[in-house]
């Protein structure tokens, strides 16, 4: 005989119970004279609805399976589930194997002819207390929200750590890497970089590891906690068997908290991080990108050179030769050709190699009019747009200290450069990210 034991909550009062339980069974099964202890199996502060998270009782149905168990002994249908589904699918399970199941608190033994009818009543009304529970524990928390009480799971939360009385502290060397990120974008990396980067150099995670994911960088720069407020209630449970959330994009009340911990990040930089991200996906929708911040180190002008005749994007392409001198990489509208054998955007192709020369003649150009730029610069330092107002003070903190270039520079290209729009007359117009741009002409 094995025993299943099981609480619902981590709280200290409930694990008392779940160690009470432990103890009873192993002396229950090893002290009666009918028994041979097969074991205990208990779950420790985990929810009763569902039994797909439930490791030690899906150890247990393995372990009966393998011929290892005969009889179960467990507290009451409540510990062994509050999902009729399961429970009965479970018991019909184990029943088929000539294993049955003792609900002590019932008094059902499954073996008995009249135990499944009882089981499938009283089971019924354990998965209606489950629902009752949940509603209570909704009900709850959508007070507290209300009240603007904001409960967040710190241990996963990227900068931040908490203190003994449950309050956001700043934790400071993860800080350190979440203003890097924000600092990395708006500087013109891309989230899949900035992960690369970071993965390169080893820096550690909330977790330890130095394990970055694109997806995960793009939801800490639109997370508002880093900006010391708290959006509550962005997703909510549907289902309180199988604990299904979805986004709440207006079917509950949301609740917004201004100010409610220290900040990481300051608000100007925040909002110029959510401009930033609002600019780059409007530029690759306009322009037709299949996606946006896509840029490396071994092709730093993806999504970044346009079509001066048909606004779409230029795709960079390989010109092979049987001799490797003659092997040119160019780039060319992706309309060009349209379908295969067809013909459509009429515009010209361009060397590769030339546009790494073109930037290196546009920063120059730059510096050589710094007065020029400056006095734009300066005017938009005051702005109201955030974003307007970051790149103007960054490119005057890059322009100030900076020398003429003979190699590119691909940082300076990404915190500079927005778009390369390339025309037939061998005409080129580099848009810089303050809204400048500077005409250049193809060099042969």
């Amino acid at each position: 005989m094995a025993a299943y034991c099981r609480v619902s909550t981590d709280q200290l009062e409930q694990l008392s119970s779940y160690e009470a339980q432990v103890e009873y069974y192993t002396t229950y099964i090893s002290t009666h004279p009918d028994y041979e202890f097969a074991g205990i199996y208990a779950d420790e502060g985990i929810s009763g609805t569902n039994t797909k998270k439930r490791e030690q009782f899906n150890r247990m149905i393995k372990d009966c399976k393998s011929g290892k168990i005969d009889m179960i002994i467990t507290k009451s249908i409540s510990r062994f589930a509050r999902n009729t589904l399961d429970c009965l699918n479970f018991v019909r399970q184990l029943k088929d194997l000539g294993i049955g199941v003792i609900f002590e608190k019932e008094n059902i033994n499954t073996l008995d002819a009249k135990g499944e009818v009882l089981l499938s009543i009283l089971s019924s009304l354990a998965q209606d207390e489950s629902r009752s529970i949940s509603e209570n524990s909704t009900w709850g928390i959508r007070r507290r929200f209300e009240q603007g009480k904001v409960a967040l799971n710190h241990t996963k939360f990227m900068g931040y750590d908490k203190d003994d009385d449950g309050n956001l502290i700043i934790n400071e060397p993860q800080a350190q890497v979440v203003r890097r990120i924000f600092k990395e974008y708006l500087d013109g990396k891309g989230p899949n970089r900035i992960a690369r980067d970071l993965e390169e150099e080893g820096v550690p995670n909330w977790n330890g590891k130095a394990k970055w994911y694109e997806g995960s960088i793009r939801k800490m720069l639109s997370n508002e906690k880093y900006k010391g407020d708290a959006l509550l209630q962005k997703t909510y449970t549907v289902d309180y068997l199988t604990k299904k959330r979805v986004e709440n994009t207006g079917q509950i009340p949301r609740y917004y908290v201004e100010n409610n911990h220290t900040p990481i990040i300051d608000k100007d930089m925040w909002e110029a991080v959510q401009l930033e991200m609002e600019r780059k996906k409007f530029f690759a929708e306009k322009h037709g990108f299949y996606r946006v911040d896509y840029g490396t180190k071994d092709n730093p002008f993806a999504g970044k050179v346009i079509c001066g005749d048909c606004s779409s994007a230029f795709g960079r392409k390989v010109w092979n030769s049987n001799n490797d001198r003659f092997r040119r990489r160019v780039w060319r509208c992706n309309k060009k050709y349209p379908e295969k054998g067809k013909k459509g955007c009429n515009n010209t192709h361009i060397e590769d190699k030339a546009l790494y020369q073109i930037f290196i003649n546009v920063f120059n150009t730059i510096l050589e009019n710094e007065d020029y730029f400056m006095q734009k610069w300066r005017e938009k330092e005051n702005s109201e747009n955030y974003l307007e107002k970051y790149k103007a003070k960054n490119f005057i903190k890059i322009v100030t200290k900076a020398k003429p270039v003979e190699h590119f520079d691909m940082d300076l290209f990404f915190k500079l450069v927005e778009k390369i729009t390339v025309f037939k007359e061998e005409t080129v117009i580099v848009a810089l990210l303050d809204g400048t741009e500077v005409e250049c002409q193809i060099e042969k």
